[in-house]
C-alpha cells in the first residue's frame, strides 16, 4: 500500500480514537448521562436520525431507550426529554436549572449570543425582564393590542375581498397581518400590503423559515466546524439575517434622531433610553448590537410562527369543511356579521376555540421546541447530567400523547372539548413550550389567531380547489419547523 495512504489511514484513526476519548471524557467521565444508542467516531448517531423527520426518529428512539435518552450528534452529547412527565419534571419543577439555551450553531454564528433567541446567563436574564416589561407595556394581553390586530383584520379583510374569490396562495398576505402587528410594537409602522419593501421582507422571512426547516441545516448545526467554510443553503440563512438586521439598524437610526426620552413610541424607543440610562456601565447589556438582534428575534418569531400557524390551519379547515360549518355557525350565534370578533367571544366560543387549540397540536409547529441546556451539573431522575449539557424538549410527544388526546394523528377539536361541549384545557398544550423559556410572545400570538381566524370565517367562506378527500396535509418539512404543503383556496365573501 502506498506509504502516503497509510500515513493518512494511521492519521484519521487517530483523529477517530482522539474524538471518542473527548467524547466520552465531556460526557459520560463527568456523570452518568441515560443511555442511548451506540455512537460513531466523528458522525456520533446522525446516521440514526432522519434529518427530514427528526421528530419521528426521536420517538422512534424513545421507544428503545425510554422517556430520557442520550444521543450523539457529532461530537456533542444531547440529552431528548420524551413525554409530557419528563418534559414538565425538567422545564417546569426543574426550570431554572433548565432554563439555558442549547448549542445552536447556525444562530449562535448569526447573533453572536446576543438577542433573546440564544443568549444566556444574566444577558437572558436582562434582556428577557426588559422586553417583557416593554411589550406589556405597549398593550401585550391588552384591551390595547386588541384593538391593534382588530384594526389589523381589518386590512386582511380588505385584502382578501380584492382577491374576488378567485384561487390565491395565502402565504404572504397572511404574513402581512402578524407580521404589522408585531412592527407597530418595535417600531411603530403601518405597511401596506402591497409594499414593496414590505413584501420584500415577507419574502426573506417565509425563505429563512424554510431553509431553517431543511436537513442541510441540521447537518450544519451537527458539524458546523466543518459544514460552515462548504457551499450550502446555511450561506442562504446567514445572507437573509443580515439583511433583516440592516433593516432593524436603519430602523434604529431613524429612531435615534427623532427620539423623546419622555415619550417612548415603541420598543426602539424604550431600548435606546435604556442604553442612556446605562451608558456608563461598561458591561452594560443594553448595546445597539444586542437591539438589533433583539428586535429581529421579536420581529421574526412574531411574524413566522403566526402566520404558519393561520397558513396550515386554514388547509385543514378546507380538508374538514364539517368543522368549518360548526364555526361559522358560532359565530353567527355569538358575534354576528355587524360587528368585530374580539377577546370577550372566546369565552363564549368553545368550539372556534378548540378547533384553533387543535390546530397548534396538531401542526406540533416547533417540534422539538428550541434546545435548552443545563445550567449547572443536575441528579436528574437516576442520572448525572454534566453543566452546560444541551436538552431536547421533544414537544411533539407531548402534544400527540395518546392518553391525553385519545386520538392524537386525528385533527379532531373533541380533544379540547369535555362531554357537556365546553372548552377543556389541558396540561399538554405546549406549542410555546414551556417554563422558563416559554415564548415571550405567547398571549400576543393565541390572541391573533382567535381574532384573525373568527374574522376570516365571519367573512369568508372557503373553497378548496380540489375534493376535500384529497387535500394533503403532510408537512413538507419537519426540522427546525413543520412546514404546511402550498395550496391555493378561494376567498368567497359573503
Amino acid at each position: 500500500m502506498d506509504p502516503v495512504v497509510v500515513t493518512a489511514l494511521t492519521l484519521l484513526l487517530c483523529i477517530s480514537c482522539l474524538l471518542l476519548i473527548l467524547s466520552w471524557k465531556r460526557g459520560f467521565g463527568r456523570g452518568k448521562l441515560p443511555p442511548g444508542p451506540f455512537a460513531l467516531p466523528i458522525i456520533g448517531n446522525i446516521l440514526q436520525v432522519n434529518l427530514k423527520d427528526i421528530p419521528e426518529s426521536l420517538c422512534m428512539l424513545a421507544k428503545e431507550y425510554g422517556p430520557v435518552f442520550t444521543l450523539q450528534l457529532g461530537t456533542e452529547s444531547v440529552v431528548v426529554l420524551h413525554g409530557y412527565k419528563a418534559v414538565k419534571e425538567a422545564l417546569i419543577d426543574h426550570g431554572d436549572k433548565f432554563a439555558d439555551r442549547g448549542h445552536m450553531p447556525i444562530f449562535e454564528f448569526i447573533n453572536n449570543g446576543l438577542g433573546l433567541g440564544v443568549s444566556n446567563g444574566e444577558r437572558w436574564k436582562q434582556i428577557r425582564r426588559f422586553s417583557l416589561m416593554t411589550l406589556r407595556n405597549f398593550g401585550m394581553g391588552k384591551r390595547s393590542i386588541e384593538e391593534r390586530v382588530q384594526e389589523e383584520t381589518k386590512y386582511l379583510v380588505e385584502e382578501l375581498k380584492k382577491t374576488k374569490g378567485l384561487p390565491c396562495d395565502p402565504t404572504t398576505i397572511l404574513g402581512c397581518a402578524p407580521c404589522n402587528v408585531i412592527c407597530s410594537i418595535i417600531f411603530q409602522k403601518h405597511y401596506e400590503y402591497k409594499d414593496q419593501k414590505f413584501l420584500y421582507l415577507m419574502k426573506l422571512l417565509e425563505e429563512n423559515i424554510r431553509i431553517l426547516s431543511s436537513p442541510w441545516i441540521q447537518v450544519y448545526n451537527c458539524f458546523p466546524s466543518l459544514v460552515h467554510y462548504l457551499p450550502g443553503s446555511h450561506r442562504e440563512v446567514i445572507k437573509i439575517v443580515q439583511l433583516i438586521h440592516k433593516f432593524i439598524l436603519e430602523e434604529v437610526k431613524e429612531h435615534q434622531k427623532t427620539l423623546d426620552p419622555s415619550n417612548p413610541r415603541d420598543f426602539i424607543d424604550c431600548f435606546l433610553i435604556k442604553m442612556e440610562q446605562e451608558k456608563q456601565q461598561p458591561q452594560s447589556e443594553f448595546t445597539i448590537e444586542n437591539l438589533v438582534c433583539t428586535a429581529t428575534d421579536l420581529f421574526s418569531a412574531g411574524t413566522e410562527t403566526t402566520s404558519t400557524t393561520l397558513r396550515y390551519g386554514l388547509l385543514l379547515l378546507l380538508k374538514h369543511p364539517e368543522i368549518t360549518e360548526k364555526i361559522h355557525e358560532e359565530i353567527d350565534c355569538v358575534i354576528g356579521r355587524n360587528r368585530s370578533p374580539c377577546m370577550e367571544d372566546r369565552n363564549k366560543m368553545p368550539y372556534t376555540n378548540a378547533v384553533i387549540h387543535e390546530i397548534q397540536r396538531y401542526i406540533d409547529l416547533i417540534p422539538t421546541s428550541l434546545p435548552h441546556a443545563v445550567t449547572e451539573d443536575i441528579q436528574f431522575r437516576q442520572y448525572l447530567i454534566p453543566k452546560g449539557t444541551t436538552i431536547i424538549p421533544l414537544l411533539s410527544s407531548v402534544l400527540y400523547d395518546n392518553e391525553e388526546f385519545p386520538k392524537p394523528d386525528q385533527f379532531d377539536p373533541c380533544h379540547f372539548l369535555d362531554e357537556s361541549g365546553k372548552f377543556k384545557k389541558s396540561d399538554y398544550f405546549m406549542p410555546f413550550s414551556a417554563g422558563k423559556r416559554i415564548c415571550v410572545g405567547e398571549s400576543l400570538a393565541r390572541m391573533e389567531l382567535f381574532l384573525i381566524f373568527t374574522t376570516i370565517l365571519q367573512n369568508f367562506t372557503l373553497k378548496s380547489l380540489v375534493d376535500p378527500k384529497d387535500i394533503n396535509t403532510t408537512p413538507v418539512a419537519s426540522g427546525f419547523g413543520k412546514l404546511p404543503p402550498s395550496y391555493e383556496l378561494c376567498f368567497l365573501p359573503f
